[in-house]
């Protein structure tokens, strides 16, 4: 039998398929996390492929359920029944309280057998029940829990049910009495970061006799239910294309790099604030365009606007490559972005925008959506070896520390680059100047010179190799010979 989709997406993707027919699953989290969300929306699934489904809460009445699926826009179809289980009232009634017997046993049995007579009426293809928290509270020992959950498991397979269990996890934590019983286990979490919106995660602990993609992966809750955005494997994305090198327009900057960037590769450009590390990629997107390639761009830290006018400023029209669909620009807000959803973007401009360049500018602002540095580096190399095996050509920004003198990155992500560019401010004859040069390169020779560059109305132009100084890059440089200076030269 095929597997029950989930209706969540991305999910499925996460339990490479779905959940097994006439299994019972559990999805477990703390409230607030989105259970009842990912419930309504596996009910919804089932019940748009034309089965019928059964929702019975009894934590949350009919009329708190269907006034969430409103604020989702969803309304639930006539195979949709939702059984609210509340205490009979005799239970409720002290004058009708059995004295020889617990009232807890009275409630556990009367509350099973209501289940089972809802079911027996519906006779769905999925259930929920939503909570195991209450049951786990009438049940009073985890000898008696473990029993009313495997009776309730057995009764529920003859009848080839898949049902999914909710548990807030308000009881003790280190209860597994469920785990062992349930066929797979997903377990939700929630993360508040210092500042920016929580951040919600999901791993499946368990699944019988399925390789699913394990990890944490983000997911949100948005107005039409929760996505998720399974956590990107490289390995799965290999593509064969032609590893070429590609030149790019400006021929001082190209002969610099050694004949342009190769495809499939990553390039990082290392500066201070305001060395042009920017409008450098915006030079790189203008060539892809030109040469008839698509190219999305990820600005984390400068607002569009802005860089559209400084970018008029050079001769690059960005606003006439986005709405002649050649460039997809998109700005990041790191407090309210997960990496996930993040990586997820990005796989999208390449595969559904076709984008074979990449900015993201910068990884300053990505690290500040990651709750660790260690997890930026795993975070880039999927997303580097998937960009690479994509065929794509990919640029990154980093803003170092310090205006000139000895700086430091906010995080060393050089060795996964497979080129590096360097830009630095340095001192001479009473001006603050700029110079670049290329510190590595994978794929093939470049330049070892460090060279002055200019940022101005006709966009960037390098000067000849500054061979009279040494320590430009240390931004204090001494003249080694008495050689007239070449950038007098430059400027005569």
């Amino acid at each position: 039998m095929t597997d029950s989709a989930t209706g969540v997406s991305g999910l499925d993707e996460i339990l490479a398929g779905g959940l097994s027919p006439g299994r019972l699953f559990l999805l477990e989290g703390s409230p607030g996390t989105g259970k009842t969300t990912i419930a309504s929306q596996f009910l919804m699934a089932g019940a748009e492929a034309g089965e019928k489904v059964l929702y019975i809460t009894l934590s949350e009445t009919e009329e708190e359920l269907r006034d969430g699926a409103a604020s989702h826009g969803w309304s639930f179809p006539d195979n949709f029944e939702v059984f609210e289980l509340v205490p009979p009232e005799s239970l409720l009634n002290d004058d009708q309280q059995q004295s020889l017997l617990y009232s807890s046993d009275l409630e556990l049995g009367e509350t099973t057998r209501r289940i089972f007579e809802a079911f027996e009426r519906v006779r769905p293809a999925r259930v929920v029940l939503d909570s195991l928290s209450e049951i786990r509270l009438l049940a009073q020992s985890s000898l008696r829990y473990r029993r009313q959950i495997l009776a309730l498991k057995h009764y529920f397979s003859r009848h080839d049910a898949t049902v999914l269990m909710l548990d807030d996890l308000t009881a003790d934590m280190m209860d597994k009495t469920v785990h062992s019983v349930a066929h797979a286990v997903l377990r939700l979490e929630e993360l508040s970061p210092n500042y920016g919106a929580e951040r919600r995660r999901i791993r499946v602990l368990k699944y019988r006799g399925r390789r699913y993609r394990g990890g944490y992966h983000d997911f949100v809750i948005d107005t039409g239910g929760v996505r998720v955005f399974p956590r990107l494997v490289s390995a799965e994305y290999r593509t064969s294309f032609t590893r070429e090198s590609i030149p790019i327009d400006n021929p001082a900057l190209n002969d610099l790099i050694g004949g342009g960037f190769e495809r499939g590769a990553s390039t990082l450009i290392l500066g201070p604030a305001g060395t042009g590390k920017s409008l450098l990629t915006l030079s790189f997107v203008q060539s892809a365009i030109r040469r008839g390639e698509n190219a999305a761009m990820f600005i984390f830290d400068e607002e569009l606007g802005l860089l559209f006018e400084r970018a008029k400023g050079l001769g690059i029209d960005l606003e006439e490559m986005v709405d002649s669909n050649k460039l997809a620009i998109e700005q990041i807000d790191a407090a309210e972005l997960t990496p996930g959803e993040f990586s997820e973007r990005v796989r999208k401009c390449v595969e559904s925008h076709h984008a074979r360049t990449v900015v993201i500018d910068s990884l300053n602002g990505f690290q500040s959506a990651m709750p660790e540095e260690q997890a930026l580096i795993l975070h880039m190399h999927e997303l580097l070896q998937y960009l690479n095996r994509r065929g794509t050509m990919t640029f990154l920004t980093v803003a170092q520390h310090g205006l000139v003198g000895d700086m430091k990155s906010p995080v060393d992500v050089t060795y996964l680059a497979d080129t590096v560019i360097l830009l630095r401010y340095f001192e001479a004859l009473g001006r603050v100047r700029r110079a670049i040069s290329v510190v590595k390169k994978r794929t093939g020779a470049h330049e070892d010179t460090i060279r002055e560059f200019m940022i101005g109305g006709n966009g960037i132009t390098l000067g000849e190799p500054l061979t009279a100084f040494q320590g430009v890059l240390r931004g204090v440089p001494t003249l080694v010979s008495e050689t007239a200076s070449l950038l007098d030269v430059q400027r005569a």
